[in-house]
């Protein structure tokens, strides 16, 4: 048996999923062989908020599962829409990585130093409002591109290879933000001047795990369930499964689905289990930094209906507070 692993193929694409198929095979003791799979978030140009968020990059994956062309597909996270996917289901995700958004500015300058209308780039509403809300004399700029193109705007970074100012190509910006996980994943942590700590930003939902994406039949199978399988590729993805990362997720995942929050909604969202609490923390903000509303909650249900419940109660507070007249939830 040969297991075809889906994946966009960027550079961060193909090495977390690189990454993961080599742990499947290990477990599994099956070859694997990547199928590169493009989606309309790598072909289609503009504003990625504009396109509909990140789940450009999930449709055509999906497609490719249930098409029969792989077997399963690696995702980032937050990427994936919170609506079911019917026939498919997220088989295991791994044990996740640093949640934090990071900086990368030039001269290693931290976002406290950064001067007044200096420009950052971000495709992110939700990194944006929480910028804006910090620093409402920044200059934030809406980028688009992979990790390299971005971190090429930023001029002095290590592992930059061109010098040239082009704007809106490269060395025309002071700072972008984008996600520690990512960097870490392709080795360029070295670009980062601060880690931005959750009580300035929160991240996107799921941000720093994966999702292993497959058809509903040979997911592992669930205590008590006769559906899924307990095959060989059942039994390896449920061996990469790491209980408080599904735990953590689901939270945040169902507040985004209470709040009916879409892909350029600019809401954080962080949950982790820490003893017998789950804990989840949430921020809606207004686009233009002007308001926010944030709040937290913790539960010791420590199942998926527990944290499912979490996330709702949480979603629930925040828009008793006002979130839904401070910011476009649906927007995508």
């Amino acid at each position: 048996m040969s297991v075809r692993i889906g994946t966009r193929a960027s550079k961060l694409a193909l090495t977390q999923t690189q990454q993961t198929a080599d742990q499947l095979a290990a477990v599994g003791g099956f070859p694997v062989e990547l199928v590169h799979i493009r989606t309309d978030g790598d072909v289609l140009k503009g504003s990625l908020s504009q396109m509909g968020g990140t789940g450009v990059f999930v449709a055509a994956l999906r497609d490719a599962l249930l098409q029969g062309t792989c077997d399963i597909a690696v995702h980032s996270l937050k990427d994936l829409p919170t609506g079911p996917a019917l026939g498919l289901s997220l088989a295991a995700t791994p044990q996740r990585v640093d949640v934090r958004d990071v900086l990368c500015a030039r001269d290693g300058l931290k976002l406290a130093d950064l001067p007044s209308g200096a420009s950052v780039g971000t495709g992110s509403p939700r990194r944006a409002a929480q910028l804006r809300a910090v620093r409402p004399d920044l200059d934030i700029r809406d980028i688009r591109g992979n990790v390299d193109t971005r971190l090429g705007r930023v001029p002095g970074l290590s592992g930059n290879t061109n010098d040239a100012v082009v704007v809106g190509k490269s060395n025309d910006l002071d700072a972008v933000v984008l996600a520690a996980a990512g960097l870490h994943r392709i080795g360029r942590l070295d670009a980062v001047s601060e880690y931005l700590e959750t009580d300035i930003m929160l991240p996107a939902a799921g941000q720093g795990a994966l999702a292993i994406e497959c058809r509903t039949a040979d997911a592992p199978r669930r205590a008590g369930s006769t559906e899924g399988s307990q095959g060989v590729l059942a039994q390896a993805l449920a061996a990469l499964d790491d209980p408080d990362t599904r735990l953590a997720v689901t939270a945040e995942r169902a507040l985004l689905a209470r709040l009916e929050a879409g892909c350029a909604a600019p809401v954080g969202a962080y949950a982790y289990r820490k003893g017998s609490m789950l804990y989840l923390e949430a921020v809606v903000c207004a686009v233009d930094g002007t308001a926010t509303v944030r709040d937290k909650k913790a539960t010791d249900g420590l199942t998926e209906v527990g944290a499912t419940l979490l996330g709702i109660e949480l979603a629930e507070v925040l828009l008793a507070r006002g979130a839904a007249d401070i910011a476009d939830l649906a927007a995508s």
